[in-house]
């Protein structure tokens, strides 16, 4: 330590007098002392170390302050106190590399962080190795999206059941989110199945898609389940005189996506939901509901199947009564996940639709 202890003198000299650039080249000095030393300090040797680094590092650009936090944070036994300050300083380039790698912080310092740093410094600790449930419940309930989707993607983070129903509600909105959430393997089961409910039915396909064989079948043994509750309840219009009218169009040979997109268009909803029906080949107990629904997933579909374009499929979504204050957000969305669809995945949901029949008989 002799080192170390004879750079004392000159340390003072420095905070007292020295020009910023001189301090930076200290701390350079003394960082480089302790990683050369480090594997033979104890812990009064780094308490020493930790002392000196900690006045020096207020009196440093950024940029310094960075370069030492690249250096101390995947040490195991880098100076504690150094490392709280650095990980609580409000430039992310310097908190940043300690909040991710330094096994110096504590799950209780961690909480700290995340109950009152900014987005940048959360989704850091969100992608830290192995954070705790205490850690994550405040994540979840401050963190924007980027940070839950981190925490959703962070298989080592361990959540509690509150921070799952959190997680679970605000899928509800992302589609992304919700596939991350789902493919967790320690999510609650019950919150599972109240997530695969939440979901739209593009996610559900996702999820059934990349699920294990065992959790497939519970996958649609709850789809199963939900599309027979669907199934119970009357139309909530008459449709008949709009059915009449779109068979008529069928025969003559008129029917298909132009007609369909300008009743979309002109807000005749029965005409909409007839043709709609008509085209797709499913109930129309059936398309009554799934445009009823305040998601547009289900036209989706529908339209990626039938081979519409996003015009016809965004008309349609529009003519719903739920539309009313539709978002451009929403909208954007919904094209995105228009893009994602696959053709072969909507046949495949379409032809479930088919076959599920409403009790009473198809329309």
């Amino acid at each position: 330590m002799s080192a170390s202890a004879s750079l004392i003198p000159e340390l003072e000299d420095v905070i007292q007098h020295g020009s910023q650039d001189k301090r930076a080249a200290t701390v350079k000095r003394i960082a480089n002392l302790f990683v050369d030393g480090s594997p033979h300090f104890n812990e009064d040797h780094i308490g020493l170390f930790d002392d000196v680094l900690c006045r020096l590092i207020v009196e440093i650009e950024t940029k310094a302050r960075a370069e030492m936090a690249q250096t101390f944070a995947p040490m195991a036994n880098a100076p504690l106190e150094l490392m709280r300050k650095l990980a609580h300083d409000d430039d992310i380039a310097v908190a940043g590399p300690v909040i991710t790698k330094s096994v110096r912080l504590q799950e209780t310092e961690l909480v700290e962080l995340a109950r009152t740093k900014g987005q940048a410094h959360l989704a850091a600790i969100a992608g830290r190795e192995g954070i705790g449930e205490a850690v994550t419940d405040v994540l979840v309930r401050r963190g924007d999206a980027g940070v839950m989707h981190s925490v959703a993607d962070n298989q080592s983070a361990r959540l509690s059941e509150g921070g799952f129903s959190a997680l679970v509600k605000h899928a509800e909105g992302d589609g992304d989110l919700a596939e991350k959430v789902g493919q967790r393997s320690d999510i609650p089961a019950h919150l599972f199945r109240d997530l695969l409910v939440r979901a739209t039915a593009v996610v559900q396909q996702r999820l059934l898609q990349a699920a294990k064989p065992e959790t497939r079948s519970e996958i649609q043994r709850v789809l199963e389940k939900v599309s027979k509750e669907f199934a119970k309840s009357e139309p909530a219009r008459d449709y008949a005189a709009a059915q009449r009218a779109v068979l008529a169009l069928h025969q003559a040979g008129t029917l298909g996506e132009p007609q369909l997109a300008d009743f979309a268009k002109e807000k005749k909803f029965e005409e909409t939901v007839a043709a709609l029906s008509l085209l797709s080949g499913i109930p129309i107990e059936t398309a009554d509901r799934l445009m009823a629904g305040d998601r547009p997933d289900p036209i989706l579909i529908l339209c990626k199947a039938a081979s519409f374009g996003w015009t016809t499929a965004r008309a349609i979504i529009m003519a719903r009564p739920s539309a009313k204050g539709t978002s451009t957000p929403a909208l954007d969305a919904a094209f995105s996940n228009f893009e994602k669809l696959s053709p072969s995945t909507a046949q495949r949901v379409v032809r479930f639709w088919q076959v599920r029949q409403p009790d009473g008989g198809a329309g």
